[in-house]
């Protein structure tokens, strides 16, 4: 059977975070209703993937982690009963260490859950503060213990670097605190200040560390992280052997996923789609067969020339980088002659190595790539500019 990623979108918070972007409602408005509209999504998209063994499922958000139990135990229950999800299958939840409840992850992981993404972003209440987190490092601690004991291990850790109030000395700091937890898998995220969030509103105030504290704090993760057993696999993820997260990588490789709930997006079937970042709107949309037109923000066809930027931009996302004997079997192109007046620059400069199968960025050109993609993909027209700006998360 094919293999398919599912990923569900919860975009319920008890607080919005001040540099967060991503859809979120603050507080359980609606949530009985939202979940039934999850269900029916289940129902409706359950002939459409039956050829397809979902080996990933990520609940995602927003926090799942603050829907009541009796709702997110039913709505396992209809994953399972709705898909193919293999025996063996990697289910990561994403949880706020403030929502972590003993009774409620024993309950979760008996149910199928078995990878468990803590937000802590920092191990400095300070900054916690200073990004709007409703949780001390004390409360992540307590939620990681618990995690453990509920029989989870696999568990994620998010952090953050550029962070206001942060320097080196705290940043370091917070990895020497994470790394004595021994998590099987550190995401580590650069701050991007959004327009449309609290951050952006006043951007320009910010005590943010410098970019040269920043670069500096990125190539010292990467290589303390690696002395301690965390090899990275790609630009803002590190895992221990064997604990690369397998849903994500989905997103990298070009393969198919689908995603449910507002806001949610999809790779499926050659097309992109997403569906609308409104709860309300979402719900009624679902629960009216006849309102199929107004539930989707972007659906379309992805061609020829756009399938070689995706597969570019991701791919030079892994650090692995690009085989360019596989780029000439899938594209039929000879990528060193499509690049050909822009890579001994990014040779000679640092920013990209030659691999012994192609090209790949190093620590350097990993920390820029928005940049050198942009120009990349630009250069490769025609390339869609939406993909040639894809967003970090």
């Amino acid at each position: 059977m094919k293999r398919l990623g599912l990923y569900v979108h919860f975009p319920f918070c008890l607080n919005k975070c001040a540099y967060c972007d991503f859809y979120s409602v603050v507080g359980y408005k609606n949530i009985d209703d939202y979940i039934d509209a999850l269900m029916l999504q289940c129902d409706d998209y359950s002939t459409a993937v039956s050829s397809y063994a979902v080996d990933s499922v990520f609940f995602g958000g927003g926090t799942p982690s603050i829907v009541p139990e009796k709702y997110m135990l039913e709505f396992i229950d209809r994953v399972y009963d709705k898909f193919n999800v293999t025996v063996d299958a990697e289910f990561t939840m994403e949880a706020n260490p403030a929502t972590v409840k003993a009774s409620q992850l024993k309950k979760y992981r008996k149910a199928g859950v078995n990878r468990l993404s803590l937000g802590v972003q920092s191990a400095c209440n300070s900054e916690l503060s200073a990004l709007g987190r409703i949780h001390t490092f004390e409360d992540f601690q307590k939620s990681f213990d618990i995690a453990r004991n509920a029989g989870f291990d696999n568990i994620n850790i998010d952090l953050m670097y550029g962070i206001p109030e942060q320097t080196f000395e705290s940043f370091c700091g917070t990895l020497k605190r994470i790394v004595e937890l021994n998590p099987e898998h550190i995401s580590l995220y650069n701050l991007k200040i959004e327009d449309s969030t609290p951050f952006g509103a006043k951007k320009d105030t910010l005590p943010l560390p410098s970019e040269d504290d920043e670069y500096k704090m990125y190539e010292y993760a990467i290589e303390f992280l690696s002395n301690h057993g965390y090899n990275q696999y790609e630009i803002s993820n590190f895992a221990k052997p064997g604990k690369e997260c397998v849903h994500n990588l989905k997103y990298w490789t070009c393969a198919e996923y689908l995603g449910l709930g507002t806001a949610a997006h999809s790779y499926f079937r050659n097309t992109r789609f997403s569906f609308i970042r409104n709860l309300d709107k979402f719900i009624n949309a679902v629960k009216d067969l006849n309102d199929e037109t107004n539930i989707t923000d972007e659906n379309y066809t992805i061609n020829p020339e756009e399938r070689v930027g995706e597969y570019i931009m991701l791919s030079l996302r892994l650090t692995q980088g690009i085989n360019t004997l596989e780029f000439e079997r899938v594209f039929g192109m000879d990528f060193e002659k499509m690049f050909s007046e822009l890579l001994p620059a990014y040779l000679e400069n640092g920013f990209m190595k030659k691999t012994s199968v192609g090209y790949a960025f190093t620590t350097k050109g990993m920390y820029v790539s928005n940049y050198i993609l942009s120009s990349m993909l630009d250069f490769s027209s025609p390339i869609d500019e939406n993909i040639a700006n894809g967003s970090d998360k």
